[in-house]
C-alpha cells in the first residue's frame, strides 16, 4: 500500500504537568459540539466515557472558567456544549494551528523533497 507523505504537526499546552490542550482533546471539544454529549463525542473517538470526562476535567481545571458545560440527564435531558470560552479557545488553537504550518510550508516542502519515491 503506497500512500503519499504528509507532515503533521502537534502544538500542546502545558500547564505545569497537566497538558491543558492538544490534538486530542481539541479533536474531543470539535466531537463534543458536533454531538452535544461526551458519551456520544466519547464513542465517536472510540474512547470510554471515563477517558473523555477525565480529559474535559482537566481542561476545565486548567483554564480561567470551564471550555465544556454539562447538563445532568434525566426527563428533560442531559448534554454538553462548549462554553463561549471554549468556543474561543478551540477557534483561537485552530488558527495558531494554520498560522504555524503555513510559516513553515517552504521547510515541509524542502524535506519531503529528500524522501524516496514510493
Amino acid at each position: 500500500m503506497t500512500t503519499e507523505p504528509r507532515f503533521s504537526l502537534k502544538v500542546r499546552l502545558h500547564q505545569g504537568d497537566a497538558i491543558a490542550l492538544g490534538p486530542g482533546k481539541i479533536e474531543l471539544l470539535e466531537a463534543l459540539r458536533t454531538t452535544g454529549s461526551i458519551s456520544s463525542a466519547a464513542r465517536s473517538m472510540k474512547m470510554s466515557y471515563r477517558r473523555a470526562w477525565l480529559l474535559i476535567d482537566t481542561m476545565n481545571q486548567c483554564f480561567k472558567a470551564p471550555l465544556v458545560s454539562t447538563a445532568k440527564g434525566g426527563k428533560g435531558g442531559g448534554g454538553a456544549h462548549l462554553t463561549e470560552l471554549g468556543e474561543q479557545v478551540l477557534r483561537q488553537y485552530q488558527q495558531m494551528e494554520q498560522t504555524a504550518l503555513h510559516s513553515i510550508e517552504s521547510d515541509i516542502a524542502a524535506l519531503m523533497a529528500h524522501l524516496k519515491p514510493q
